[in-house]
């Protein structure tokens, strides 16, 4: 009775997850199938899921009414650069965190995280003005910079990484000549790769779909990233919803791409992270 009962309990969670799934689904479903449609068809009532016909000339239209292969160069570019320089930062400073004593090293870690919890938009004003007179406005540095020095949650993930780290390990680098960097570089990065990789995907897809910065600090058409030229679908009076639909579907590709390579690496390096802090 008792194993019957388990089993009718995981028939019903896995239900209710495909249910949920399924509903949260629908959107990206809809914007898919919104994107073969011709315009008349996208706000029929009541709602037409099927394209009739289907409408495969909107991804081409989209690719050439703007210039998105600009937009695809800036936006990976971007993103290779702020992943790699997110790595080493967050690594870095997650060694120090963990493995260094110093001074202040848990208030100063305290302090720092509580970054994470100062929105954004909090801090646009002067980070703004710095831009401005430093020169970097309507460039990607203003972009690039910002995010590839400062992520707490990063430095976070890697600290506690670390901290599951042996220290009899560090102890008998130490013992056989090696340094602080030795030991980083040739030690403890190979053994948080989970964690590395689990981070470069989180950095990766929150930049790629990132629109706020690049909407305050970049107003040159051709320094456009993807989302800021999906934009320029929405005009004064009216927007190309198909046409949109169909480059925000092009534009989800190496999204579902990177998560569908690094979803076991994001569940480990996360899982684990918990586990050995």
């Amino acid at each position: 009775m008792v194993h019957r009962g388990l089993k009718i309990s995981t028939v019903l969670l896995h239900v209710v997850l495909i249910i949920g799934a399924g509903v949260m689904a629908l959107p990206f479903i809809w914007m898919v199938l919104s994107s073969l449609k011709d315009l008349s068809q996208v706000f029929i009532v009541p709602p037409k899921w099927i394209p009739d016909p289907f409408v495969w000339s909107n991804y081409k239209d989209s690719l050439t009414a703007l210039p998105f292969g600009r937009a695809y160069f800036n936006s990976f570019y971007i993103n290779i650069i702020v992943v790699i320089a997110q790595l080493v930062t967050c690594s870095m400073a997650a060694y120090a965190f963990a493995k260094i004593t110093f001074r202040f090293r848990e208030p100063l870690f305290i302090l720092f995280l509580a970054t994470m919890m100062v929105p954004g938009q909090v801090t646009i004003i002067p980070l703004y003005l710095i831009m401005k007179n430093i020169g970097w406005l309507d460039t990607h540095l203003a972009i690039i910079v910002p995010s590839a020095l400062l992520n707490a949650f990063g430095v976070f993930l890697l600290r506690q990484f670390f901290r599951g780290i042996p220290k009899e390990m560090e102890e008998a680098a130490i013992v056989d000549g090696a340094n602080r960097w030795t030991i980083y570089v040739r030690i403890m990065l190979p053994l948080i790769k989970p964690a590395l990789s689990a981070l470069g995907i989180f950095t990766f897809l929150g930049m790629w779909n990132s629109f706020f910065n690049p909407l305050i600090f970049l107003s040159s058409t051709e320094k456009f990233t993807v989302p800021m030229m999906l934009n320029l679908y929405r005009g004064m009076y009216s927007t190309d919803w198909t046409l949109m639909m169909a480059g925000a579907s092009i534009a989800l590709i190496p999204v579902l791409i990177v998560y569908m390579i690094g979803q076991k690496y994001i569940i480990e390096g996360v899982t684990l992270s918990g586990i050995k802090g």
